[in-house]
């Protein structure tokens, strides 16, 4: 997932740019730079606060200062607002507000200190509803309307860039109701405050939870000895304690053979938080459907689509309808394979045959048929990937392919000693490029999907004369290494790093005038299409030979299990992409309902059982609303649904802040 921020007549999360010309806003980016102790690189204006109350105080001066800011543009009258007056100073303190915010916004997703997670958080809420004020200003949308009529009639020039940010802003401003009656725009901003403050409960909720469960040995059978002798061991009963975190929750739904410990794993999986954060997507589908009437739109679907490449909801059901239809025919044989896998796995263990997929199967028999049918053993594949040597290839890789070259850096400060630092530049004439940084280890509190963060842009500042520094950070939950056992990665998680890894650089490499359109700030039915291409070095033999060796005789992967693994690339493959479908029709599903009293458990197990035939444990689990959730309730993020995803969720690609 890629997380970005883009938004009109302000700036959003994790972006942070080089320092405005405006004294007093200068001055509170002197502040931030001297009331830290923290050592950042040359080129990075990054500065995170060292206290929570710090941070607090950061972001109450944040918001007077802006406010001020754009109390004096709305001072320029209408008939003078043009490009240089009012157009592009906007512009480019969209970026510079981003410069102080990113530093204040990040810290609630990464950082170890819960105090300051839970003042990031408090602050985000505050300068969320600060920037709700900002968009829903009338007084800028008629200046930006009125430069606009400027240009199209040759009374001002731009840059087509220039001219595409305040199109935008004028079309973001229509999208706000601020062409509407005062009435309306006021309820339209009410609205948008507190879907904003969804958005940023919702996703604490998920981040903060320690949910576990207790299970002896027996009943984490045919799971490898180095994975349950990593499990910590309740003191009390002596059982082993498996998290509901991604090193923990895929293996045990890939490798553990009964029924009921995948079965207990994948309920407490998808119910995390359900009772909070299911009430939560409740209001907002009744807040998403009252801004649609409002607005004139037919539903929320069509909103948010207006400005995707899909353009409409009747464009998205017709794709997801024919693709599903399409995929049937190999999906009743894959059906009936895994099916043909579970009877003889059934007959093995002697328990009953009951000829059904549940969704604690789907992982569990696509990795035996993955075994079977192509003799990929996916346990013996994890010894040739410790992720020194696999983050030692992606990096060579991508230098060589995209003519970079990464330089690690070990004297500046990072948030956890687990996180590294690279520096980025250009190989051949050794301009440099930006940074990013590496935390790919789960810890308490810390987000916990894989995403690439967006944390400084490279756009135009100082009216056009100098470009920034770009700079992001790749965040996962891998295995962590340990001096007595390596971190060694399945080759699925191997695609998941080289997937984000290229939204990293699809960070680092564009370069754009505005801060609105940089990064991976593009369409979001977009977004992922460069790193989706990008992944698929994980496929091709040479490289896998750069990324690839035994963690204790470095010896290559050996050429019938590679072969092995190339074969089965398309195992499965209509289950994975009609649960995408699923994901992307449940989506849709819920935010084109006219009904205000909608069962959305009842309406994602109908979508489930029409399209995969599989009736979910628990309806809807946590992890197919929160696959769709970050773009629904991030209102300044860009949110995509993840690797290998090509379907247009209406209300995202779905990032949570955000990866599905």
């Amino acid at each position: 997932a890629s997380i970005s921020s883009r938004l009109a007549f302000r700036s959003a999360r994790y972006c942070r740019l080089s320092v405005s010309v405006q004294p007093k806003l200068k001055l509170l980016v002197v502040t931030m730079a001297t009331t830290t102790t923290k050592k950042m690189p040359p080129g990075c204006l990054l500065s995170f606060p060292d206290s929570a109350e710090q941070l607090t105080k950061l972001s109450e001066d944040l918001i007077a200062e802006s406010t001020e800011f754009y109390n004096r543009y709305a001072g320029v009258s209408i008939q003078e607002a043009g490009v240089a007056n009012f157009a592009r100073p906007l512009a480019e303190f969209d970026a510079r507000f981003a410069l102080l915010q990113s530093g204040l916004d990040f810290v609630q997703h990464v950082f170890p200190d819960k105090a300051m997670r839970d003042a990031s958080s408090e602050a985000d809420k505050k300068i969320s509803e600060h920037q709700v004020d900002i968009e829903m200003r009338k007084d800028l949308y008629d200046r930006f309307a009125a430069v606009q009529d400027k240009l199209r009639t040759g009374g001002d020039s731009a840059s087509a860039e220039l001219t595409r940010y305040i199109e935008r802003c004028v079309t973001d401003g229509r999208r706000n109701g601020l062409g509407l009656d005062e009435a309306t725009r006021d309820r339209v901003k009410a609205i948008k405050t507190e879907m904003s403050s969804i958005s940023i409960e919702f996703n604490r909720n998920l981040s903060e939870d320690v949910s576990s469960l207790l299970m002896d040995r027996a009943e984490l059978a045919g799971l490898p000895d180095d994975f349950l002798d990593s499990l910590e061991k309740d003191a009390d009963s002596g059982k082993l304690r498996v998290t509901l975190k991604y090193p923990h929750y895929f293996p045990v739904m890939k490798l553990a053979e009964g029924p009921e410990t995948r079965r207990r794993i994948e309920l407490a999986f998808n119910t995390r938080c359900k009772e909070a954060n299911l009430a939560l997507l409740q209001r907002l589908l009744a807040l998403r459907r009252e801004r649609a009437k409002l607005l004139n739109y037919p539903t929320h679907a069509d909103y948010a689509l207006e400005l995707r490449m899909a353009k409409n909801a009747d464009t998205v059901a017709k794709f997801l309808s024919n693709l599903s239809e399409k995929l049937k025919p190999l999906q009743a044989k894959e059906r009936a394979r895994l099916l043909e896998v579970k009877r003889a796995d059934c007959d093995r263990l002697g328990i009953p045959f009951d000829d059904v997929i549940n969704p604690w199967d789907v992982r569990y028999f696509s990795n035996q048929v993955e075994r079977l049918d192509y003799s990929v053993d996916h346990e013996r594949l994890r010894q040739y990937f410790p992720i020194e040597k696999v983050t030692k290839g992606l990096l060579e890789i991508y230098q060589r392919i995209l003519g970079l070259k990464f330089t690690q850096v070990t004297d500046c400060w990072v948030w956890n000693p687990d996180v590294t630092l690279y520096n980025v530049e250009d190989s051949a004439t050794g301009e440099q490029i930006g940074y990013f940084y590496l935390d790919l280890y789960p810890r308490d509190g810390k987000y916990g999907h894989a995403a690439c963060f967006g944390l400084q842009p490279s756009c135009l500042v100082d009216n056009g004369t100098n470009r920034t520094t770009s700079i992001c950070a790749v965040v996962a939950n891998f295995t962590k290494p340990t001096p007595e056992k390596p971190s060694l990665l399945t080759h699925d998680e191997v695609e998941t790093f080289f997937h984000e890894f290229g939204h990293a650089m699809h960070n680092l490499c564009a370069r754009t005038e505005t801060y609105m359109f940089s990064g991976t700030s593009v369409e979001r039915d977009f977004v992922e299409a460069p790193s989706q291409m990008l992944e698929n070095w994980v496929w091709s033999k040479k490289s896998l030979a750069l990324m690839s060796g035994h963690y204790s005789t470095g010896e290559p992967i050996p050429d019938d299990l590679l072969q092995s693994l190339v074969a089965s690339r398309l195992a499965n493959t209509a289950f994975f992409n009609q649960r995408q479908i699923v994901l992307s029709s449940f989506d849709q599903a819920i935010h084109t309902s006219p009904d205000p009293n909608l069962d959305i458990c009842a309406e994602y197990a109908r979508i489930s059982n029409r399209i995969l035939g599989i009736q979910p444990s628990e309806a809807p689990p946590s992890r197919p609303i929160s696959a769709i959730w970050p773009a629904a309730t991030m209102p300044s993020t860009t949110a995509t649904c993840g690797r290998r995803s090509t379907l247009p969720i209406c209300s995202a690609p779905a990032s949570a802040r955000t990866k599905c």
